[in-house]
């Protein structure tokens, strides 16, 4: 039967969806421009992969010039001021737009203590809305800027 065919068809193993996949649990979707700042050799080559797959393109730099939806900005301890690193991530971020920010796991080489983290946002003019599982060595926090009242 042609129902019973068109019901499994959305299953969910379609390649394209990924629902449970770290680039799905940054909310990342196809089409969007993200840009990746701080890029080093002991980043999760995995985990690019993974949203350059789901965005179906190559993630930009901060050379890019143009609006993007998201930033991917990885950041360890010895890379300085925080604050700093979390305004120059805004230069290019459309309004209502997602900062990720990219630590090493609490334990690890280089690791952010999370307070750091708390205390840098606002200062950056951003909100810490949540966190996510992303991969084994790197931790993910989701900051956007504040919504204005009214």
């Amino acid at each position: 039967m042609e129902d019973s065919l068109s019901a499994t068809a959305g299953g969910g193993s379609s390649p394209t969806e990924a629902p449970a996949g770290p680039a799905a649990r940054l909310g990342l979707t196809k089409g969007m421009v993200v840009q990746e700042l701080g890029w080093d050799s002991d980043t999760d080559d995995a985990l690019r992969i993974a949203i350059e797959d789901v965005i179906d393109s190559d993630m930009v730099d901060g050379d890019y010039g143009n609006v993007v939806d998201v930033v991917v900005l990885w950041w360890r301890d010895e890379d300085g001021d925080l604050v700093d690193g979390l305004v120059d991530s805004l230069t290019d971020l459309v309004g209502g737009g997602v900062i990720w920010l990219l630590t090493p796991k609490v334990g690890r080489a280089n690791a952010v203590d999370p307070s750091d983290i708390t205390e840098a946002a606002p200062i950056a003019g951003l909100a810490l809305t949540t966190t996510a599982a992303v991969s084994t060595d790197w931790a993910a926090t989701r900051l956007v800027t504040p919504k204005s009242p009214g």
